[in-house]
């Protein structure tokens, strides 16, 4: 294969592969500073949490792959193909967990659209790709490229959503603890009078 024809994409990639870097980092910040651990359940990290962060590794996993010297069509056609299978199965696992929430939390059309049916789109069009760079080579590297993007924006999408959802959800935890307790009914006597009463 002709070098020359990735030549044009270095900028590209570097651009995209440094921002899937970064927002990994930043993804993983934001799990850590989570002080209320109990709070996140493992359906939740595996639905949401988990596939941004792949999302983001495919991203800089492409960008490393297509900044390397000499390519050929088997390599490219392979590395394309891979990325869209593994993309394939994290949705699987996606579409799994959307459709067993707990009890306390239903998944709207947004999670659907964003966390399953947008990144199912990019990986099929990898897989896509992975034919489509033996008969169309610019098309199959602008199909690639448009992934890439896809990908990034999907990854940012989820996580600011994720950021969003638990610092609602930390404020209401704190909301909640706050709430002055309800008086005990006429003639009850609770666990502190109880206890007061047998300090006296």
């Amino acid at each position: 294969m002709d070098a020359s024809l990735l030549a044009g994409w270095e900028n590209f990639y570097v651009i995209t592969g440094s921002a899937a870097g970064g927002l990994t980092g930043l993804t993983f910040v934001v799990i850590a500073l989570i002080t209320d651990a109990r709070r996140v359940r493992p359906a939740g990290l595996n639905t949401f949490v988990t596939p941004t962060i792949v999302h983001f590794c495919i991203v800089l996993a492409l960008a490393a792959y297509l900044s390397m010297p000499s390519p050929q069509l088997w390599t490219l056609s392979t590395g394309f193909g891979i990325a869209g299978a593994t993309g394939l199965g994290i949705c699987a696992r996606i579409a799994w967990g959307l459709r067993h929430m707990p009890t306390d939390y239903k998944a709207v059309w947004e999670d659907w659209l964003w966390n399953l049916v947008l990144p199912t789109l990019a990986y099929g069009s990898l897989l896509l790709a992975a034919d489509l760079i033996w008969h169309h080579r610019s098309v199959s590297l602008y199909a690639v490229a448009a992934v890439s993007m896809l990908l990034l924006f999907i990854g940012i999408h989820n996580a600011w959503d994720i950021a969003v959802w638990m610092a609602i959800s930390k404020d209401s935890s704190k909301d909640a603890a706050k709430a002055p307790a309800e008086e005990p009914p006429p003639g009850h006597t609770g666990p502190e009078v109880a206890a007061s009463g047998l300090r006296k």
